[in-house]
């Protein structure tokens, strides 16, 4: 089977990671209904909390956590496949930014974790540190579905292009970045990198997204995104939680491969640096 239906879950989750379960429960039971194959959420679905303290008391380890148990039970229920964009697991001292991709036996078929942490002060006074809380993950992580390889990354990953390249050439079909992309960042590159990281690859990239003002004051962008690998957008949210879904026809990728050949004509070049930097004096 070539062709399947995938869909995106977008949330505006908050501080409490049992509310936030109801919500994605009730959508991604929406969007089964309507015929999805592959459910995925976005970043950060268990809870969004910038207060540290208040992160770290809410959450679980692995083995306890509530939405990740509820939506394996769901995902064996309704005979799905699952992508849990990331949830907020604890580990130690520190919180693990954790992908999941849970089989239609409800049985866990990939984790991922984070790689690249968002360190930045943004001109609107925006200050945030990931490393402060969060753990990064040290490998790319491609796993096989039934109609496909799908390449899992998270967010901030998306800003770096080799990256999905190294996914592409492990023979990925399809790409997610599920995210809790700032609005302001999310104004000015959401769309354009996924539709680069698409069009560099030949890939399908397929991304939930939080979207809204959030309980702990802070604004995400959503426009939740499918696009396809000649780097058409199938289906956008705007920022309001919801789904969206679109065909996948895995034909494209090859087509697309096929016609603009990057993977196969990519070359190491060095690099000649001419001249000198020099400081000019005041």
């Amino acid at each position: 089977m070539s062709r399947f239906v995938a869909a995106c879950v977008q949330l505006r989750s908050g501080t409490d990671p049992k509310t936030n379960t109801e919500t994605a429960l009730r959508l991604i039971g929406e969007a089964a209904a309507a015929g999805a194959h592959y459910v995925q959420t976005p970043e950060m679905s268990n809870a969004v909390n910038r207060n540290r303290e208040g992160l770290m008391a809410a959450l679980a380890t692995e083995e306890r956590d509530g939405m990740l148990a509820a939506l394996r039970d769901l995902a064996r229920e309704r005979k799905i496949h699952v992508h849990i964009g990331s949830l907020a697991i604890s580990v130690g001292d520190k919180v693990a930014n954790r992908a999941y991709l849970i089989g239609p036996d409800g049985e866990i078929a990939a984790r991922y974790d984070k790689v690249h942490l968002y360190d930045v002060d943004l001109p609107n006074g925006e200050s945030w540190r990931e490393s402060r809380t969060y753990t990064a993950g040290d490998r790319a992580v491609a796993v096989d579905l039934p109609w496909g390889r799908l390449g899992v990354t998270i967010c901030y990953d998306v800003r770096f292009a080799h990256l999905y390249r190294a996914l592409a050439e492990a023979g990925c079909d399809f790409v997610s970045a599920p995210a809790c992309f700032t609005r302001q960042t999310g104004e000015a590159h959401w769309q354009v990198l996924h539709r680069a990281r698409a069009i560099e690859t030949g890939s399908f990239m397929i991304s939930a997204a939080q979207g809204g003002t959030h309980e702990d004051g802070r604004e995400t962008y959503g426009h939740s995104i499918i696009v396809d690998p000649w780097g058409r957008v199938l289906a956008e949210a705007g920022n309001e939680p919801g789904v969206i879904m679109a065909q996948i026809d895995v034909g494209l990728v090859a087509d697309a491969r096929a016609r603009i050949p990057t993977l196969v004509h990519a070359r190491p070049v060095p690099v000649t640096v001419l001249g000198s930097r020099t400081t000019l004096a005041s």
